[in-house]
């Protein structure tokens, strides 16, 4: 038995539904969602554009609410929550990484990184070692000095990963992040959260239109017509 097997479950979805009004109508994006995830997976989320699969991340990321299930995630049961509870549960448990890197122009890499440190009323040198540390780990170590303009695409998204991981969350959520870089640059930025993602022993939840990324994770949920399926990684066709 793969040792993930063995691991306790980190998220539960039951019943999962998402509704949007457009005028008089409701669209509804999915529906009876379910599917389990246990600590120390990386799961792949695939399907074509339109399909839900960034509102379904927003959703287990507590920053949209479903119209209908439940979602358990780290003895939090997240639909549950308050606003601010939700707020804490985000900053505790999560970091977050988009396909726009979304670093702010007028300050450092380095001031980047520790912003989430300092957001939690960090102190402001403990907070920049940390960052440093964090920009080492991922190859920036001579880069903290520059603001976000002065990096390459590739460079800005591992501030981006680093900044999303500085505060020590137990799940990673990736929506598309290689999706904005050429394929080089793309490989070489999965294969860091590969080995974030081993060493730090986290879960990674990502969303990605790359079907060879998703077919080295270890699980593919596919959204489809509102649905969810789990396909086996190996079955994937770019």
């Amino acid at each position: 038995m793969h040792p993930i097997e063995q691991s306790p479950e980190i998220l539960s979805v039951a019943g999962l539904k998402k509704v949007y009004k457009s005028g008089q109508t409701d669209l509804v994006l999915f529906d009876n969602l379910s599917f389990r995830v246990r600590k120390g997976e990386m799961l792949a989320i695939v399907g074509e554009s339109g399909a839900g699969k960034s509102s379904l991340l927003h959703i287990l990321g507590t920053l949209d609410r479903a119209s209908a299930g439940t979602v358990n995630c780290a003895q939090n049961q997240l639909d549950k929550l308050s606003e601010d509870a939700a707020a804490d549960f985000r900053n505790r448990e999560i970091g977050y990484v988009w396909q726009f890197h979304y670093l702010l122009p007028e300050f450092t890499a380095l001031e980047n990184v520790a912003m989430p440190l300092l957001m939690r009323g960090g102190a402001y040198r403990q907070s920049l070692e940390k960052a440093q540390s964090w920009l080492r780990g991922v190859g920036l170590e001579n880069r903290g000095h520059h603001r976000a303009g002065e990096l390459s695409g590739g460079e800005q998204q591992r501030v981006a990963l680093a900044r999303a991981l500085v505060t020590g969350p137990s799940i990673l959520m990736a929506d598309e992040p290689t999706g904005d870089l050429d394929d080089r640059t793309a490989e070489m930025v999965f294969e860091l959260i590969q080995r974030l993602h081993r060493e730090y022993q986290l879960t990674s939840l990502i969303v990605t239109h790359n079907l060879a990324f998703a077919r080295r994770c270890d699980r593919v949920l596919r959204m489809y017509r509102g649905k969810v399926e789990e396909v086996p990684p190996g079955s994937l066709q770019q």
